[in-house]
């Protein structure tokens, strides 16, 4: 590995060929002899880290939660704030098993520190976000030089459906932090131990270790066991991977089963079932659809999941196809300098195929793969320095479709768009579509203007790209790329701001908290995920109907749970008595609500809003007077 890094393999080449946007004199291959640009490293991280706090902070709290989504981790997290118990989650008062307990540790750490609110709470995945970001600015460093390092943690900051999660209350921004930095520190701790005199355990490896347990505990075990996966079938296909000590020593490997695994042994000596529940139910039933407790989520189809998942990381998809297609026709396995390149190739080939093939899947389930991406992408460019039109031209093609997409798009009715974008994006909307309800989505009028700028946006990226496919300047194409789709983001976070505004359960429930008596009851039809921030904004809680096919399922048959879940035929019989004032919260339109079969006059419907209806039984007193002195 000695000489000019042009010698190095196409890494090297590539950067020789055009060595303004990453100059050869100012690059080291991962597996070269020196350290990489370390330094320069963390200072690429702390300037991608600043980036993005001054893109996604900016208006963190200006919506209420999302429902649902949003509102049951924020729950979570406030029961953890009010019980003290971080072992056992509990939402509405129940256990809780679907999720592991770091969004929830950390969001009660919010609350506690800066008090329950949305700003608190979406605190949060803007540090996940921040910490993804900065992560693969730091691996891109030493992968690509400082340049291309800072490029791509911008690639990854501007993939639409990142940007969507960036400051957003859910477990993804975590995992994907988690595993991105288990990446850096395993591909880290490869380079440093190839180099050294007498190869010893790099510090990097065991924080690649560290950080992978965690994502165990942020979201799921795969987030462990996949990375691993990917670094160690590139070692295989080598000939690198042995001895295992080199790469994962043994301290590591305790490193991992502590971290990763501690919680889980925790909680399984204090719930019974909790394991098989995890292991079996929640995953291997799961991922072949005959779970015993499922909820109501709707997975996307093979296709649908690659469209999304291929759109949400646009542009950046292309390069990095490309540069994954060349590692395999080259065989690049074989040279030791490419080993973290098809490592992390592996992960996304990985990733995309195996959840293509699950019978389960959401749209989120691409992300951990964003950083890889974002990395590969770069790299594409960079090779390409030389003679980028080929690159240069299926950029401004595939913005010139989207641009005119938009446009057209722009100019419609907009049923056909937000059939489209959110029957495939949102979980809640094809749920609701299963059901044969309408799911409350944001009025056309409001979306059309961000839809409009989209095309413009896409438009004016696409002209410029023209003027750096004229010059043949690879440079000035990846420039414009990037500031076309920082440009983009702040309609993906209005878009996001508008949906969960207008779904929301927060106006609906500070209306029960001002309308209930001290000894009324509150009612929720079906799961209570549909309607999360219900006791966060309504200091309500709720007893629940027809709710036990929900991520409550399991919780609902330990000791005690059983008051807290009413059939149809109870439900009736409390509202009809007369005996104390009951409200119902629902989701489900008349026609498809318990309040059909209950006769219209002992029916008084409180409130509409957000797709949900508010109902008493007080038939007697006027909707909006005060509530009866008990």
């Amino acid at each position: 590995m000695k000489g000019d890094p042009s010698e190095r393999g196409s890494v090297g080449r590539a950067r020789s060929a055009y060595p303004r946007l990453f100059p050869a004199a100012h690059v080291r291959v991962a597996y070269g002899r020196d350290a990489v640009w370390l330094g320069r490293g963390w200072l690429n991280a702390g300037i991608a880290a600043l980036v993005v706090v001054a893109l996604l902070l900016p208006g963190i709290g200006a919506s209420p939660l999302d429902d649902p989504g949003e509102g049951q981790q924020a729950e979570i997290a406030r029961e953890i704030t009010m019980s003290g118990d971080g072992v056992t989650l509990r939402l509405n008062g129940i256990r809780y098993f679907d999720k592991p307990p770091v969004l929830y540790w950390l969001t009660a750490a919010s609350f506690r520190l800066l008090g329950p609110s949305e700003e608190s709470a979406r605190v949060v995945p803007l540090l996940g976000a921040v910490l993804a970001v900065a992560g693969t600015a730091l691996l891109g460093t030493s992968l690509l030089g400082p340049t291309g390092g800072l490029i791509a943690g911008g690639a990854l900051l501007s993939s639409v459906l990142f940007v969507a999660f960036g400051r957003y209350l859910r477990p993804e921004t975590l995992f994907v932090a988690a595993i991105q930095w288990g990446l850096t520190g395993l591909l880290l701790g490869l380079q440093r131990t190839s180099a050294a005199a007498r190869p010893t355990p790099s510090p990097w490896t065991f924080v690649g270790c560290a950080a992978l347990g965690v994502a165990s505990l942020v979201k799921d075990p795969l987030g462990l066991i996949g990375p691993l996966v990917a670094v160690g079938a590139a070692l295989v296909l080598g000939g690198r991977a042995w001895p295992l000590s080199g790469w994962l020593p043994w301290g590591g490997v305790g490193l991992l089963l502590v971290v990763g695994f501690g919680w889980y042994v925790v909680a399984a000596y204090h719930n019974a079932g909790f394991l098989w529940y995890t292991v079996v139910d929640n995953h291997l039933l799961n991922a072949v659809r005959l779970r015993r407790f499922p909820d109501e989520d709707v997975p996307l189809s093979a296709l649908e999941f690659l469209a999304v998942s291929g759109l949400g990381a646009l542009p950046w998809i292309i390069p990095a196809g490309m540069v994954m297609v060349g590692l395999a026709r080259r065989r690049a396995w074989r040279d030791p300098s490419e080993t973290p390149w098809v490592a992390l190739a592996l992960w996304i080939a990985g990733v995309f195929l195996v959840f293509a093939l699950l019978p389960f899947k959401l749209p989120h389930y691409a992300l951990p793969a964003y950083p890889a991406i974002a990395l590969l992408a770069v790299r594409g460019w960079q090779e390409r320095g030389g003679n980028p039109r080929g690159l240069i031209g299926a950029h401004v093609l595939l913005l010139a479709v989207v641009a005119l997409g938009c446009a057209v798009a722009a100019r419609s009715d907009g049923r056909a768009f937000t059939d489209v974008v959110f029957s495939a994006t949102d979980v809640y909307t094809r749920k609701e579509a299963v059901l044969g309800e309408t799911s409350a989505l944001p009025p056309w009028p409001a979306l059309q203007p961000l839809v409009s700028r989209g095309a413009l946006i896409c438009g004016l990226t696409s002209v410029a790209l023209m003027l750096a496919f004229l010059r043949r300047s690879g440079r000035l194409g990846l420039i414009v790329v990037t500031v076309g789709m920082v440009a983009f983001m702040p309609l993906v976070k209005a878009g996001r701001d508008l949906v969960t505004s207008g779904r929301a359960v927060a106006s609906l429930a500070r209306a029960v908290g001002q309308e209930m008596g001290p000894d009324d009851v509150l009612v929720h039809e079906g799961p209570i995920e549909n309607s999360g921030a219900l006791e966060f904004y309504s200091g309500r809680r709720p007893v629940l109907l027809d709710a036990r096919r929900s991520v409550l399922g399991f919780g609902a048959t330990f000791p005690g749970a059983d008051d807290m879940f009413w059939d149809a035929e109870r439900f009736r019989r409390e509202w009809l008595q007369g005996r104390r004032r009951v409200l119902l919260v629902t989701p489900r339109s008349p026609a498809g609500s318990v309040v059909a079969s209950l006769p219209p006059e002992r029916v008084r419907m409180l409130r509409h809003d957000n797709g949900r209806w508010l109902y008493d039984n007080e038939v007697s007193r006027p909707a909006g007077s005060p509530a009866r002195a008990r």
